[in-house]
């Protein structure tokens, strides 16, 4: 399905910004009500994905990795992605990970480096279930950027053959600028390093964010794609998306397809266009054009 219309922004910031902080507060002290249980591998292993008996093809030698953004979770950010992939013969696996305590569902808000651990820990998982030497990575917003710190400082390049991001937040976001009025709000910067780090990491200039991108922006060995959308609303400006280096490949989804409205959330869990050039960063030797016709494939 292309999206063909894309969700209104917000016209005043301040009250856009206001509301991020109720969001975050409510996260940061969850109440008793939120008691829903959290989706298991058994829920994805039903559609398809996870299924630990999966090997590798020769046609599709690495397993995929698929990581989802803040506020996600491994079951409801692939409920279009996992399927396409698994109904062209890859094995296909997601992880949940940066979870807060009392927090069930919404996922990607913990420290961004613990996370990273995280993805390290499962992706060592994969490769021994499949026997594959190396895996790729597919993940949306925070997915396809966090992934970067598990490449670069945990040991990740020597395992992963092909890193691509859906709107990835690589160099930090300013959230359209609201968070240069952070400091206009007494206690704000606060709540969000204490109530939900995962979203201070993600701010433009943050600690991590330097860490993240000294020294390049890329590691030896690993191809790289960046797929964005210019109306991101999430991720702006958007070609902060963008990444450099010798392997890099940065797609610009109206490039492809000047009708697709798609913006943050869209590009990453139901537009098809994006998804055929996943699926060709995924087997580069067997690339087809994307255009908006690859919405039917």
């Amino acid at each position: 399905m292309l999206p063909w219309t894309r969700a209104p922004r917000t016209p005043r910031a301040r009250r856009t910004l206001v509301a991020l902080l109720l969001a975050v507060a409510a996260v940061a002290t969850p109440t008793a009500t939120a008691a829903a249980a959290t989706p298991t591998a058994a829920t994805a292993t039903s559609r398809g994905w996870n299924d630990y008996s999966c090997k590798p093809s020769t046609a599709h030698p690495r397993p995929v990795v698929l990581v989802h953004g803040t506020f996600g979770n491994s079951v409801d950010n692939w409920l279009v992605l996992a399927p396409y992939l698994v109904n062209r013969g890859y094995c296909v696996y997601s992880l949940d990970y940066g979870q807060l305590p009392g927090v069930p569902l919404f996922n990607g808000l913990g420290p961004i480096d613990k996370s990273a651990g995280q993805l390290a820990v499962f992706v060592d998982k994969v490769l021994a279930s499949t026997g594959a030497p190396k895996a790729d990575i597919v993940g949306h917003s925070q997915g396809g950027m966090m992934p970067n710190y598990y490449l670069k400082f945990l040991g990740g390049g020597a395992k992963v053959n092909a890193m691509i991001g859906l709107a990835p937040d690589n160099h930090g976001t300013t959230l359209l600028g609201l968070t240069k009025l952070l400091p206009y709000f007494p206690g704000a910067e606060d709540l969000l390093n204490s109530g939900t780090p995962g979203l201070a990491d993600q701010v433009a200039g943050s600690p991590f964010v330097t860490k993240l991108n000294a020294g390049g922006d890329t590691v030896p060995g690993v191809h790289y794609t960046v797929i964005s959308t210019k109306y991101d609303e999430v991720v702006t400006p958007y070609r902060t998306q963008f990444l450099d280096g010798p392997d890099v490949h940065n797609v610009l989804l109206q490039d492809l397809c000047p009708a697709d409205l798609s913006e943050h959330v869209a590009i990453g869990t139901v537009d098809r266009v994006a998804y055929h050039e996943v699926a060709n960063a995924l087997d580069p030797a067997h690339a087809t054009r994307t255009t908006c016709a690859s919405v039917v494939g």
